[in-house]
């Protein structure tokens, strides 16, 4: 689902989405556990298509488990070459994700 701009990952429901580019950015947050602001990196891409749909979006994340995926695909940005399927599952620090990379033929 699309809000405001943001993919927003429904849990047990697959979004496959293209990306156009990535940033990382700096985030101030309220740490749960100290109740004080913390700054966390987040990875965020730029969407253009989600399921199959053409957008202006973006998904960012702070969870070092789905970030980390992305991870060989950054530096050349090889990702512009693939549609990415993200399914996420779980709830809270239990939370996990599995992506696949799929050729995307434009």
């Amino acid at each position: 689902m699309v809000l405001q701009n943001h993919v927003i990952l429904q849990d047990n429901q697959p979004a496959r989405m293209h990306f156009t580019d990535h940033h990382i950015e700096a985030r101030t947050i309220t740490d749960p556990n100290t109740l004080q602001p913390a700054i966390r990196r987040t990875l965020v891409f730029n969407v253009d298509r989600l399921n199959g749909i053409p957008t202006q979006a973006v998904l960012s994340t702070m969870a070092e488990n789905l970030a980390s995926q992305f991870a060989p695909y950054l530096e050349d940005k090889s990702y512009v070459n693939y549609e990415v399927i993200v399914t996420q599952r779980g709830v809270g620090y239990t939370r996990k994700w599995t992506v696949q990379f799929i050729p995307f033929s434009k």
